[in-house]
């Protein structure tokens, strides 16, 4: 079972770390989106993975046994803006790690308020300046569902002289 107190990894390492081509792909992935170390990137490539398995398993099942399973696993995706509305296990196999990396608070928060740099969104993440809905949230890798992501504020507070104003965008 293991110690509750200790949880499980949640990624697991590339079988090849040090080729030029995974080096430099992970590299231009890391900077693209603004991830704080490689680990995150694990994560989300493990999510992927995963994601994708459980679709080949659903595959392997006859049809009448995996229906059921078949429509929770892509509303589930739905919810998260990974795959569209009429969408198939075949779009779950061409899932790649990008789609999941664009749903991050991060990037979107990148996006809509066309900052020019990720690290600087990860900034106003992490120090509290996003809200969705009433929460504020502090985690740039929160997973931003659809429904959410009209309910994204950036809270920037402009200090002119003695009276501090607080101006929101998006």
């Amino acid at each position: 079972m293991g110690d509750p107190r200790k949880p499980k990894k949640t990624y697991s390492r590339p079988r090849r770390m040090w080729t030029s081509d995974q080096l430099s792909a992970e590299l231009y992935l890391v900077g693209t989106y603004g991830l704080r170390n490689k680990r995150e990137l694990w994560k989300a490539q493990t999510e992927v993975a995963r994601l994708r398995n459980q679709a080949r398993a659903l595959l392997s099942l006859s049809a009448e046994a995996r229906h059921d399973k078949e429509t929770q696993l892509l509303n589930y995706l739905n919810r998260f803006g990974l795959v569209n509305e009429g969408a198939t296990l075949d779009d779950i196999l061409n899932l790649k790690i990008e789609d999941l990396l664009e749903r991050r608070l991060q990037n979107i928060i990148m996006r809509k308020t066309g900052n020019k740099s990720p690290y600087f969104s990860r900034q106003l993440v992490v120090h509290k300046h996003v809200s969705i809905g009433n929460r504020f949230i502090n985690l740039p890798g929160y997973l931003v569902k659809k429904n959410e992501e009209q309910q994204i504020l950036v809270h920037l507070d402009v200090h002119r002289g003695a009276s501090g104003t607080s101006q929101e965008l998006v």
